[in-house]
């Protein structure tokens, strides 16, 4: 007996139904990793959870810790964006025969790093032969998968993170790479790129992430980032971001918890 995706939304990819409806998606970064946060913001509505596997976490390529954060993701009715470090093909392929559905990669600098990370995570890419390997892995319900390779050539989504200068020089050409689903622009990691470390807001830095930003707009490609506070997220939407971070698991607690001790402390 096969499974049939239609009866398995699992199968579907809920962040990209919302970027694809035109509507703002909005997750939390989670460092701590935990499934059990996973599910919480799932159940608050979050649409996706961020796991940042560049900084921190389990190893991208630690299937056995990712199957158990999409565990708590499928049981919440929410997405993983999973970042990985650099594009490596085959960290590519671990990340999403994993069961992974929304990945995205730093360190990119050009289109010609851009386009062998989006085609080793398709079976056909452009109209070609892709670079994703065939097996029975979780993604593929170990096999038992009806229609598996339309299913995720149609549903995986692959982004790529600008923050190095080389990739603000050559926006146009990344870009324009066939099936790159979205670009996220990180200006912290863009700053220290360009000699100011901490200064987001420096001219230079706010000067890149305008041209990135404009050129994926005109580009129709997909635009994520960070959101600092509420009315950055909310003045990021009407510029036309569409996949935003709000927030982190330790940032939320620190901001509701780090006046606790001295004020039960004084009683």
């Amino acid at each position: 007996m096969t499974v049939d995706s239609a009866v398995h939304p699992s199968r579907e990819n809920g962040l990209r139904a919302v970027i694809e409806n035109d509507e703002p998606a909005l997750g939390v970064l989670d460092d701590l990793y935990s499934p059990e946060m996973v599910e919480i913001y799932g159940e608050m509505g979050f649409d996706f959870v961020w796991q940042d596997l560049e900084h921190a976490g389990p190893a991208p390529t630690d299937a056995a810790s990712l199957a158990h954060l999409l565990r708590a993701a499928d049981a919440a009715d929410t997405e993983l964006l999973v970042r990985i470090p650099e594009p490596d093909p085959a960290t590519v392929h671990k990340v999403l025969d994993t069961g992974v559905r929304n990945v995205f990669i730093s360190h990119v600098e050009s289109a010609a790093d851009v386009e062998r990370a989006v085609k080793a995570a398709r079976f056909t890419y452009d109209g070609d032969p892709g670079g994703r390997g065939f097996a029975n892995p979780r993604a593929s319900r170990w096999g038992g998968a009806e229609e598996y390779v339309e299913t995720e050539d149609r549903e995986i989504m692959v982004g790529v993170t600008i923050e190095e200068p080389a990739a603000v020089d050559d926006i146009e050409g990344i870009l324009a790479v066939p099936e790159l689903d979205f670009v996220f622009v990180g200006p912290l990691d863009l700053a220290v790129a360009m000699g100011h470390p901490g200064e987001v807001a420096h001219p230079d830095v706010q000067e890149a992430v305008d041209r990135v930003v404009e050129a994926a707009r005109e580009a129709d490609v997909t635009i994520g980032g960070l959101g600092f506070g509420e009315n950055d997220v909310e003045e990021k939407i009407a510029d036309g971001y569409r996949i935003l971070h709000v927030g982190s698991t330790t940032g939320a607690a620190r901001e509701a918890l780090e006046s606790w001790p001295a004020a039960f402390g004084s009683r």
